[in-house]
């Protein structure tokens, strides 16, 4: 009898100890779509070598200021297909999909936001004087 109750009880602790897990690591909070043109993007880390990004997202505008405000987005990438595309992708306004995990992990970068896939790249035009 009390060999069956600690029995039940590690199992409940397992069974609550990976669903915690899986809600803090794997869990999408959030997905959705960026866009703007890339700031920097790169591969680093010290054990896990990892993709790493920032998107700067047009600001505010405002018709005699111009642009007032920009904001980042920082993001890391898992797939080399998805980052392959990135590195030729350097300078284009970008729409990229990205899924907001709650915590991060080693594996899969330092940032919340990872990134999926890109859906799609234009090269920038640049105004001639």
């Amino acid at each position: 009898m009390k060999g069956r109750v600690i029995t039940i009880i590690v199992v409940v602790l397992v069974a609550v100890l990976a669903v915690v897990g899986y809600y803090r690591y794997y869990f999408v909070f959030g997905e959705g779509v960026k866009a703007g043109t890339m700031n920097y993007f790169v591969k680093k880390g010290y054990l896990f070598k990892t993709y790493e990004g920032r998107l700067i997202q047009t600001g505010i505008r405002t018709q005699t200021q111009g642009n007032i405000q920009s904001n980042e987005f920082m993001f890391s990438v898992t797939d080399e297909k998805v980052a392959d595309k990135l590195n030729h992708s350097a300078g284009a306004m970008l729409e990229l999909h990205y899924k907001e995990y709650n915590h991060t992990l080693p594996w899969r970068g330092v940032s919340v936001f990872v990134v999926d896939s890109v859906m799609s790249a234009t090269p920038v035009s640049t105004p001639t004087p």
